[in-house]
């Protein structure tokens, strides 16, 4: 079955290097760390005491603040960063689509997550009577963004929320890309968002020892592939991808940022939170992606990893890229870009991929920041883009999402050829 080619024509970003497209990217570039003390809450009695939150956002930049209130932060996130990417495809427009061949496809791991706390946190202060905003259900459920996006927009096509953990947004472009080849859709609003930097999301993953504790040094303490790296450190924001079906954007004359080539998806059916050690799930996730591409191994320039700095998975993804690449590992460049923005959940496949288009368009590869000692766990020949982005030509780009319960997606993005 001849399927049809899917392209990027617009993007949008809300992340802890930046409210917007170029912000995000140049700071990325830039190698700047988005980690600092927690501004949102007193965290003085937990573990960890720094995130990389979301700076300077102001959402009636973009929506009444009547309509503002009715949403969780993840989904004021996931819509301005939508709105962006909608502008930037030249979207916006009146009869600038066919909104029954429209659609949205979004992914976020936990959703409403500060709704939920303070909802609970008020009714147990109370006196039992129970008291609930009327918007609560509303604001919290994971589904509710991709809805917002689609009011907003008028898009009647496909609409669902992926929920896949860390995985969740880079399952949301997949799905996305799939139905368009199908011919379900010809446009469709992808990505995800996350705003889990609250009491119940630092406590939650601190009881699992998950996160840093490295306070002393918040902007230094993501370090993916490092000896002494201890833990992740929790972001929030959204990305957002325009896909859209070739000879669509062609008609339009929509600028083509890259072309979405292929997308893997695979189960470790191994453990709840740790990787399968040898990285199985993740060799069969980067094989599946390069198979649907219809690409060879050595055709990929660069892996964006999911690298979060945990002492496991680090080690279990470089273990995988080794199996699945050989020699030409050697030769790829590899960066985990989380050593900046921090682990955005469900977000962070969105503004991976993000990083990922831009530096297939750009041919220049974002660093890896914060290392200090080799890990003889790994192969150190390989590149880890160390410090300083790197400039290289750059065809084809992989990126690596993986989540608790196992869960693991790859997309691969590549230059538009026509």
């Amino acid at each position: 079955m001849k399927t049809r080619r899917v392209v990027v024509t617009g993007l949008g970003a809300i992340t802890p290097l930046g409210n917007n497209l170029t912000d995000y990217w140049n700071n990325l570039i830039a190698g700047v760390s988005g980690a600092a003390p927690i501004t949102r809450f007193d965290a003085s009695k937990f573990k960890t005491r720094f995130a990389c939150e979301v700076k300077g956002f102001n959402v009636e930049e973009y929506l009444d603040r009547k309509e503002a209130r009715k949403m969780d932060p993840f989904s004021q996130y996931g819509v301005c960063s939508a709105i962006q990417a909608v502008r930037d495809a030249g979207l916006d427009g009146e009869n600038a689509f066919d909104p029954d061949k429209a659609g949205v496809i979004w992914g976020t791991g936990i959703g409403g997550l500060q709704t939920f706390q303070d909802e609970c946190l008020a009714f147990a202060k109370g006196d039992g009577t129970p008291r609930f905003n009327p918007f609560f259900i509303p604001k919290m459920i994971a589904d509710i963004c991709s809805g917002h996006i689609s009011i907003m927009f008028g898009m009647r096509g496909p609409n669902f929320t992926t929920v896949s953990a860390c995985a969740s947004s880079t399952n949301s472009i997949i799905d996305a890309a799939l139905y368009i080849r199908l011919g379900k859709a010809d446009i469709i609003v992808a990505g995800g968002s996350e705003a889990a930097v609250c009491e119940a999301g630092v406590g939650g993953f601190n009881a699992m020892h998950a996160l840093s504790t490295r306070n002393d040094s918040p902007e230094t303490a993501s370090r993916p592939f490092d000896v002494d790296r201890d833990g992740f450190v929790l972001g929030e924001g959204a990305g957002c991808l325009i896909l859209e079906e070739l000879e669509h954007a062609l008609k339009r004359g929509a600028k083509i940022y890259a072309e979405v080539a292929g997308g893997g998806l695979t189960a470790d059916a191994n453990h709840i939170t740790a990787p399968h050690p040898e990285g199985l799930g993740a060799i069969n996730v980067m094989q599946n992606a390069l198979q649907d591409a219809g690409m060879a191994a050595d055709q990929i320039d660069y892996v964006n990893v999911h690298g979060t700095s945990t002492p496991l998975g680090d080690v279990a993804e470089t273990k995988a890229i080794l199996k699945v690449f050989g020699e030409h590992a050697f030769k790829l460049n590899i960066s985990s870009t989380k050593s900046m923005t921090g682990h955005l959940l469900g977000a962070a496949g969105a503004i991976e991929a993000i990083a990922c288009v831009l530096a297939v368009q750009n041919d220049i590869i974002p660093p890896t920041i914060n290392h200090f000692n080799d890990d003889p766990a790994l192969d150190n020949k390989l590149n880890f883009t160390f410090h300083k982005a790197q400039k290289r030509i750059v065809n084809a780009a992989l990126s690596n999402t993986f989540g608790f319960g196992g869960h693991n997606a790859s997309v691969i993005v590549k230059k538009y050829i026509a």
